[in-house]
């Protein structure tokens, strides 16, 4: 299994601007400049400058498991959250929604949702998004096929569209807020979120048990249980975000608990304790939000154990700490394959 932090910021992080000039104008800079006075070249280039946008991308992460995915090619990219806007993460990896067989949602704010009607209406207008789905559809238009054959009561079958892993408290909030952008088709008059995709619902079942996902990762396997942690507390209303535990056949476990609010839920101690590696909700903000656990109480309150298992992400800045209390600090584009 491998996993990339496609986005490592927090909710609202944008980017900035820097000075420079494009790839192209530097090449030829070179050649035209490149036995002329030091001051010279620095005149030119400062005539040539730009503003280059440097986005920061909302923390969201891609979990590969070498096992068949749903265009029958490996790997299986399952994406744990959207970010506010995906296409552009995913962009930045040479990655489309047509990459992706997978999604899992851990809470319905907007920076892990936002990205959700992009995959949902590009793989469902996507008419080889998968083999099985060129074959159903026979070069017919999936608006036709579902309103012209009287199939507008079924949805497209579960092969030709996404995963969506999700906890049942998750569902229902993610339907209200897709619902505006997805609840409508052109033509076609029975829509819903499954209609785009194949919604795999993990947790606690109606009848008591807990249902877990185990994915294929060639000789082995890893079983996603979600993980339950409060985010936010109003006086009304409560916000838990159920991140994911992924255990491997070996033993080895890695524990992502996404947005949470104390910096080690009491349900989840020992989780923590067992976990090889943890992904570390920081903030970094000056004034903490109470609803992240911050640099500071990681520095101060969080157990050293623990401390050298974490990747800390989710920050406006990076997080400083003294050398060697945490395993590191993850950056956009980072990849770790495991168990290690």
């Amino acid at each position: 299994m491998k996993i990339t932090a496609i986005g490592v910021h927090s909710a609202f992080a944008t980017g900035a601007y820097e000075e420079g000039i494009s790839v192209k104008q530097a090449r030829e800079l070179v050649l035209k400049m490149a036995h002329s006075p030091e001051n010279v070249i620095h005149a030119e280039i400062d005539k040539l400058s730009q503003r280059f946008y440097t986005p920061k991308w909302q923390s969201n992460f891609l979990i590969e498991f070498d096992m068949l995915g749903k265009r029958g090619k490996r790997p299986y990219r399952l994406l744990l959250d959207v970010g506010g806007d995906i296409r552009h993460a995913l962009k930045d990896h040479g990655l489309s929604s047509n990459d992706i067989d997978g999604v899992y949602i851990s809470h319905p704010h907007n920076d892990h949702i936002g990205g959700m009607e992009y995959i949902a209406l590009t793989t469902f207008f996507n008419p080889s998004y998968t083999v099985v789905k060129e074959k159903w559809l026979n070069n017919q238009f999936i608006a036709d096929k579902l309103f012209l054959e009287q199939e507008w009561w079924k949805v497209p079958p579960s092969n030709t569209k996404p995963d969506l892993f999700i906890h049942r408290k998750v569902l229902s909030p993610l339907k209200r807020a897709l619902g505006p952008g997805l609840d409508t088709l052109q033509s076609v008059p029975d829509v819903s979120l499954e209609t785009y995709f194949d919604i795999q619902v993990l947790g606690k079942q109606g009848n008591g048990q807990t249902k877990m996902y185990t994915f294929q990762d060639g000789d082995g396997s890893w079983t996603l249980t979600p993980i339950f942690a409060m985010h936010v507390i109003s006086s009304s209303e409560e916000l838990p975000s159920y991140g994911i535990h992924l255990q491997h056949t070996s033993g080895y476990r890695v524990l992502m608990p996404t947005d949470i609010q104390s910096i080690i839920p009491s349900q989840l101690e020992a989780l923590y304790k067992r976990a090889n590696r943890i992904y570390m909700d920081c903030e970094t903000s000056p004034s903490p939000s109470g609803v992240h656990p911050h640099i500071s109480d990681l520095i101060n309150n969080l157990d050293q154990e623990l401390q050298k298992k974490c990747f800390l992400y989710h920050y406006d800045k990076e997080p400083e700490f003294p050398e060697g209390m945490f395993y590191g600090i993850l950056k956009t584009g980072d990849s770790h394959s495991y168990p290690e």
